[in-house]
């Protein structure tokens, strides 16, 4: 797959994925090139409140201002995501200062800059502790193994109020049979 059918979209983790941390999870690819890739897990939120790590990014953080454990990566670092309000117009500066667009109106934040800067250009504001990553070539390894489903991603998914049912969910919406797989029992043994 080249950089930009992935960037932008999500993986997600197979029934067959068993290693801990990634069971069940959807992953929004932040960045995909030749030396690797890196992504944030949008599904498993903490009980850690936003405003006890980052105190003044916290009023950005509702309706869920929870942090979100981004991955097994650095998890004593912060990513923050946030949605563009509006795409800016033709002419206008590409993208507002301390925001970096990833897909869409989708972006990075910068978190060392006060929020102030951008609370009046973002609609919706995450935050997570540490990250997915892979080396190069290792995620293509992973896909040819058949360790990850990669779909598009809805506007919604990054920012869902209901992050525990996004695999499901984002399968269900999948055309044939990734759809079926949304009903897949948690444990097959069980069935």
């Amino acid at each position: 797959m080249s950089d930009t059918e992935l960037t932008g979209r999500l993986l997600v983790a197979t029934p067959l994925l068993v290693d801990p941390n990634f069971d069940r999870t959807v992953v929004l690819v932040l960045d995909h090139d030749t030396d690797g890739t890196l992504g944030v897990v949008i599904n498993r939120p903490t009980t850690v409140p936003v405003h006890e790590v980052l105190p003044a990014w916290s009023e950005l953080a509702g309706p869920m201002p929870m942090v979100f454990q981004g991955g097994p990566v650095a998890l004593d670092s912060a990513l923050g995501l946030a949605e563009l309000r509006a795409l800016p117009r033709q002419g206008e500066d590409p993208d507002p200062l301390g925001w970096r667009r990833v897909h869409g109106d989708l972006g990075l934040v910068d978190l060392d800059l006060p929020p102030e800067l951008l609370a009046a250009e973002i609609s919706a504001f995450r935050v997570y502790a540490g990250y997915a990553g892979w080396s190069a070539g290792q995620l293509e390894r992973e896909l040819g193994q058949g360790a990850w489903y990669v779909v598009d991603a809805a506007p919604a998914d990054a920012f869902t109020l209901s992050p525990e049912h996004s695999w499901r969910a984002v399968l269900r919406r999948q055309r044939g049979g990734l759809a079926l797989l949304s009903t897949f029992p948690d444990d097959p043994e069980l069935n």
